[in-house]
């Protein structure tokens, strides 16, 4: 019991991590929407902002959209939403009596987003915790995902709330940490792992973005920040390097402009791997 007492927070058990009866049933509930069919729920997560997270979890939908897979996004960065952004989506989305319809991009991955039900994209979201961890659960209960292979979530940064909702209120098959070279990053991932191992959550494996920048006169490869140290994390806790992704100015544009989908990301084709030996 005196574990159960230290780790419990009686005011919203959705952000506890104690193991006691009042959290059963809660664990056990993860059931979609009824006429949703998804074989594989997949967290995409970072310890900190500004790592690319949301291009990284775009480019692997890409990915494996490419080898034929049916593949969603759910943009459960509440507050700060990109996704539909890249995929060059506008309109909103819409609804029946059974729910929310998710929106569907050119080569037809599916997805929804907060930018998707608000009057403009500039509106901003100002809520709080709980509320935000009930919009990311009604991403899950009440959107008709239908058919997926793959639902990625696109998390916000950090070990907060919707973390901790997306991992008690959905089936995640696994999470894949997105991290850049930097001293800081063994603390980075650290965490992250370290919530998913609580969680009980398998770690997939690391994705490393902006790995270096490449001289468009000489073509030799600048390490913008610093030398990596993905090999040295990964090998410390067992986690396998899944793609070191260069920082181009070109997958940019495309981002910015909707056009990820014309993204070459070869640099993933380890997590694609990966993902389609789940």
């Amino acid at each position: 019991m005196s574990n159960e007492k230290e780790n419990c927070t009686p005011q919203n058990c959705e952000s506890c991590t104690a193991d006691c009866s009042s959290r059963q049933g809660l664990e056990n509930d993860k059931a979609g929407h009824p006429w949703s069919d998804v074989k594989k729920v997949i967290g995409v997560v970072s310890g900190k902002g500004g790592v690319g997270k949301s291009m990284v979890t775009a480019a692997l939908a890409v990915a494996m959209r490419e080898r034929g897979n049916q593949v969603g996004i759910m943009d459960a960065d509440i507050t700060g939403p990109s996704i539909p952004k890249m995929f060059g989506i506008e309109e909103r989305a819409q609804g029946n009596d059974q729910g929310i319809l998710p929106g569907e991009s050119k080569d037809g991955i599916r997805m929804i987003s907060m930018n998707m039900l608000l009057d403009e994209d500039t509106d901003p979201v100002v809520w709080r915790g709980p509320i935000i961890g009930g919009a990311v659960k009604q991403f899950w209960t009440d959107v008709q995902w239908m058919y997926e292979d793959y639902l990625f979530v696109d998390m916000p940064p950090g070990t907060g709330d919707v973390a901790l909702t997306v991992f008690q209120s959905m089936p995640v098959d696994g999470i894949i940490v997105v991290t850049t070279p930097q001293d800081l990053v063994s603390m980075i991932v650290e965490k992250a792992v370290k919530m998913a191992e609580a969680m009980n959550i398998p770690v997939l494996g690391i994705v490393e973005n902006m790995s270096w920048l490449e001289c468009p006169d000489c073509g030799k490869k600048i390490q913008v920040f610093g030398e990596s140290h993905v090999g040295e994390v990964c090998q410390k806790y067992g986690i396998p390097l899944l793609g070191q992704i260069p920082l181009d100015p070109a997958v940019a544009q495309l981002a910015d402009s909707g056009r990820i989908e014309e993204i070459k990301a070869d640099w993933l084709a380890p997590a694609a791997d990966v993902l389609g030996n789940l």
